[in-house]
């Protein structure tokens, strides 16, 4: 493939640890703040809603900000994108720092998820670029397993110094990181998509990317990995309320237990780094499918048998989790080749999918809230139901395509 061909022949290829410090940086952001979400509230005098805003427009702005980075970084190269949003990045963090009023928190949490979400989609172009299909399912299995422990020590972290120091000493931090990003990047994120089309308009960029949605084979893979993801979503949604009120247990508890559902979660894309090279991008999907349709019927059984306790849950979960691990770094390796050319865009727009169906996923599970699991276990399988559908599309779609 060209663009293979070019990168190669530029004779510089970005790291592994730069390619995760990327795509680590926005979900440390998201995770590090939660714990510090109540002090903040009595600190700058707000109430929970206002304060809940700084969370779900986080989210808003993190997958709105993917449909715009990735075709960007198709037109203007992947290098300058990440330089630019990582610098947005430190200088948002700084200011969330530095706010006075719940508004400016606000704001300043919705500029730093957008220059957050330049190294997930740029990351993953990269990995595209470089290697052909099957290989950037595997390495992005092991970009995601390292990615996965972010969200698992964040929070760890967040709740510990706003104890020591107070909710601001979270944001130094992240601004300290994204610093530290911003220096690796300078010296060893070479540019890697050598092959792009000058002088195309904006108008011309957007439509090469709405261009996608018209691809089957693009829809299967993303909306696969999408609705896949929407069974972790809505277990997040719904787990805590369960073993709170329903089991009469305390939120450690459910801290405690959530460590199966990570490591599952990291025993899944580990299996992709090392299998789907080998296996196909298309043979891991199918696994991870299986899989998920097992720790759904067991989920399915402890609810129709009444099941109590964490792990009538959370052992499902954890099936699910290794599911998603398989399935969700496969799914998007083959999405973003659908088109290498504008492989920035493919990533863009199947994270926008990915964290927009899951944000659908949890306000379901809100709105059929009814004091029991049964809600949760309602999406959950709806979704992955779902998934299996749309990996029946890509399948279709994609015979006699070439997996490079």
């Amino acid at each position: 493939m060209e663009s293979h061909s070019n990168a190669i022949a530029a004779g510089k290829r970005p790291g592994h640890l730069i390619l995760i410090a990327m795509a680590a940086i926005g979900p440390i952001a998201l995770n590090i703040f939660i714990p510090s979400m109540p002090g903040l509230q009595a600190a700058l005098g707000t109430d929970q809603g206002p304060a809940q805003l700084t969370l779900t427009l986080f989210l808003l702005s993190l997958a709105v900000s993917q449909l715009i980075v990735g075709p960007i970084s198709d037109r203007f190269g992947r290098r300058p994108v990440f330089l630019a949003g990582i610098t947005l990045y430190i200088v948002a963090s700084l200011g969330c720092a530095f706010a006075t009023t719940i508004e400016q928190l606000i704001l300043g949490r919705v500029i730093q998820a957008a220059g957050g979400c330049t190294g997930i989609v740029v990351a993953r172009a990269i990995v595209r670029d470089l290697y052909d299909r099957d290989k950037a399912a595997s390495l992005i299995g092991y970009i995601t397993m390292a990615m996965a422990l972010a969200p698992m020590i964040a929070p760890t972290i967040g709740g510990f110094l706003d104890e020591w120091a107070g909710w601001r000493s979270g944001f130094y931090l992240v601004g300290g990181l994204g610093l530290v990003v911003l220096a690796l990047a300078l010296a060893q994120l070479h540019e890697t998509h050598h092959d792009r089309v000058t002088g195309q308009s904006v108008g011309r960029i957007a439509r090469n990317s709405a261009a996608l949605l018209l691809e089957p084979a693009f829809l299967g893979y993303a909306l696969c990995s999408s609705f896949g993801s929407g069974m972790f979503f809505a277990f997040i949604a719904g787990a805590p309320f369960i073993v709170t009120k329903v089991f009469n247990l305390s939120p450690s508890v459910y801290g405690l237990y959530f460590i199966l559902v990570s490591i599952g979660y990291i025993l899944g894309n580990f299996l992709s780094g090392r299998f789907s090279q080998a296996a196909g991008a298309n043979r891991m999907l199918l696994f991870g499918n299986a899989f998920a349709l097992v720790g759904l019927a067991l989920l399915i059984t402890t609810t129709l048998l009444e099941i109590a306790g964490p792990l009538a849950i959370f052992g499902p979960m954890c099936v699910i989790a290794v599911s998603n691990g398989l399935s969700i770094p496969n799914a998007t390796a083959a999405a973003v080749s659908v088109r290498p050319k504008i492989a920035g865009a493919g990533s863009g727009l199947t994270g926008f999918l990915q964290v927009g169906l899951g944000a659908l996923a949890t306000l379901a599970v809100a709105r059929l809230h009814d004091g029991t699991s049964t809600p949760m276990v309602a999406v959950m399988v709806s979704c992955g139901l779902i998934a299996v559908l749309f990996l029946g599309l890509a399948l279709w779609a994609s015979r006699g395509r070439p997996s490079g």
